[in-house]
């Protein structure tokens, strides 16, 4: 199949030999957000992209991101408008709070339907982040992009049948894409060769752990290393995704 601007970033992650190519574009991307963010293209100072990060605001995970990516000014200007946002949204709030009435069972027992109003604007603004929401948009875009390549390219279909398989998190975001993406003839031909590819790949991690251990005991000191000096890093990725072993992503001065 010839590539296009939408196949390549995927055929990039797949040649890449990971431990999953979601991963592999999961971290691309982000690193681009962060780049747009806070990057030498001053986006931070344009009005409507500081709208939409004051409206939409960063979670705790891209908030220690963006610290450590080390444009203290940028960061600064994003919190200055957000903080002011935030507080006339809170003072809004606190005018607004009426305490529920709590009855002999309500202290017994959290009563379903009687939540609280500032707890549930609380939770609302944790649940919402720029980084996460832009990546979401992104990464459906990538399911229908696998979904085509993977019904219309064999080469595409092969070379994935033949990978390292998918980290267990982007596997089951995979599994709940095929639902709406292929029909019944195309999930049956798709589970089979997916649960194998998964199988083997997480036997072979779990090969590699082990080995890693028995290498701590000094019977095994002269032995041959194998596959096991990055076990932990790619075991844990394989299991949660994400790259443990990565090193900070810093702003390119």
């Amino acid at each position: 199949m010839k590539e296009t601007l939408y196949t390549i970033p995927l055929n990039d992650a797949v040649n890449a030999n990971d431990e999953c190519p979601f991963c592999f574009i999961e971290r691309e991307v982000e690193q681009d957000l962060l780049d747009f963010v806070l990057g030498s293209g001053s986006s931070y100072m344009e009005s409507d992209i500081r709208d939409a990060t004051d409206k939409a605001g960063f979670c705790r995970e891209h908030f220690k991101k963006m610290f450590d990516y080390g444009n203290t000014l940028g960061n600064a200007w994003i919190l200055k408008t957000h903080y002011r946002k935030m507080n006339r949204e809170m003072t809004e709030q606190f005018k607004n709070f009426t305490p529920n009435k709590s009855s002999f069972m309500d202290k017994m027992k959290k009563p379903a339907g009687h939540r609280n109003q500032i707890s549930m604007w609380v939770e609302e603004k944790e649940k919402s982040c720029y980084i996460c929401n832009r990546f979401a948009d992104t990464y459906e875009r990538y399911m229908d992009t696998f979904f085509f390549m993977y019904k219309k390219d064999d080469d595409f279909r092969n070379r994935i049948k033949n990978s390292k398989g998918f980290c267990l998190h982007h596997f089951g975001d995979l599994c709940e894409a095929s639902e709406t993406r292929l029909n019944d003839k195309e999930k049956k031909e798709f589970y089979a060769a997916m649960f194998e590819l998964m199988e083997k790949n997480m036997a072979r991690l779990q090969e590699d752990v082990d080995w890693l251990v028995e290498k701590f005991d000094y019977r095994n000191k002269d032995a041959d290393w194998k596959n096991s000096k990055d076990a932990v890093q790619r075991g844990m990725q394989k299991l949660k995704g994400g790259y443990p072993a990565d090193p900070v992503y810093k702003m390119n001065k």
